[in-house]
């Protein structure tokens, strides 16, 4: 599914076939989880490949490095370009790119001094789909800001979102919601959340949840475009008296919410400021927007 015989990765220096690529059974990485990744996506223009904020993901990705200790010397700028020849290698242009960064064998828990730095990239549908979705409430939290760096994507993070997507699929439901440690909305198991209520956008603050691109780039163009949008808390009980819900994420892009455990969100999805900041998005990552107040 991610890759053939032909598939190209980029391995500590070099372009390698993903089938001869291979990783280290004692990784600390694999033991303990601690090893820092980005969700980036490319898209086919007319004039060729376009990596969509790929500054803003490696910056990201060099902060999370930097919490955990990991080495990365790599700038921003080098693994723009490395990832733009990996795309031509591959002959992708609209594609996903999985940049990780793994640390080598150490079996405690001081983090290793080895690095190894790979870049992926395959052909991948919106991770959500397109339908609206039926999304439950999970038992599960989002962890704990005291516990962890929550901003940053550790890949050892990721265990509360199998658990809490587990928990959703095996009851009927497309998706997780998960509350924050104070019982407040924070975000689902893979994307920020939105919703809409009288007119107006609101999303939770940074803080408890990750702080996702596709987030900021939606409030960006909402302020560009006269949309009203609030980043406040809000509890499970103010959103199931929403007027429309989607969820945001590189990945699953802009996705409508159907239904909450037993609440049907009222409004329908083409009358939503979600449904025209899922097209302005798609504007947006081509290149394609026309901004109101551009000269």
């Amino acid at each position: 599914m991610y890759f053939n015989d032909q598939s190209v990765v980029f391995y500590n220096g070099k372009f390698v076939k993903a089938k001869e690529a291979s990783s280290d059974l004692y990784s600390q990485s694999l033991h303990y989880g601690n090893g820092v990744f980005e969700g980036i996506r490319s898209y086919k223009t007319d004039n060729g490949a376009r990596i969509f904020k790929s500054y803003n993901h490696y910056k990201r990705l060099k902060f999370g490095a930097e919490v955990m200790n990991i080495n990365l010397e790599y700038s921003e700028e080098e693994l723009t370009e490395i990832t733009y020849k990996l795309l031509e290698l591959n002959n992708l242009e609209d594609a996903y790119i999985r940049p990780l960064i793994t640390t080598g064998a150490n079996m405690s828990l001081l983090t290793s001094q080895e690095t190894n730095v790979v870049i992926q990239c395959w052909e991948w549908g919106k991770y959500m789909g397109d339908k609206l979705l039926k999304v439950k409430t999970s038992k599960f939290q989002r962890p704990n800001p005291k516990s962890c760096f929550v901003e940053a994507k550790v890949t050892g993070h990721y265990v509360n979102s199998i658990l809490s997507t587990n928990e959703a699929k095996s009851e009927g439901y497309d998706e997780a919601l998960l509350l924050d440690m104070n019982g407040n909305v924070a975000e689902c198991s893979g994307a920020n959340i939105f919703m809409q209520k009288d007119g107006k956008l609101y999303t939770p603050p940074r803080g408890h949840i990750m702080a996702g691109i596709t987030r900021a780039t939606i409030i960006e163009i909402c302020q560009e475009e006269g949309i009203p949008v609030e980043e406040k808390f809000f509890t499970l009980e103010e959103l199931k008296s929403a007027d429309a819900c989607f969820f945001t994420g590189t990945a699953a892009e802009v996705v409508g919410l159907q239904s909450l455990d037993e609440y049907e969100f009222p409004m329908k999805w083409e009358e939503t400021h979600g449904f025209e900041l899922m097209k302005l998005y798609k504007a947006e990552v081509l290149g394609q927007r026309v901004k109101e107040n551009a000269l």
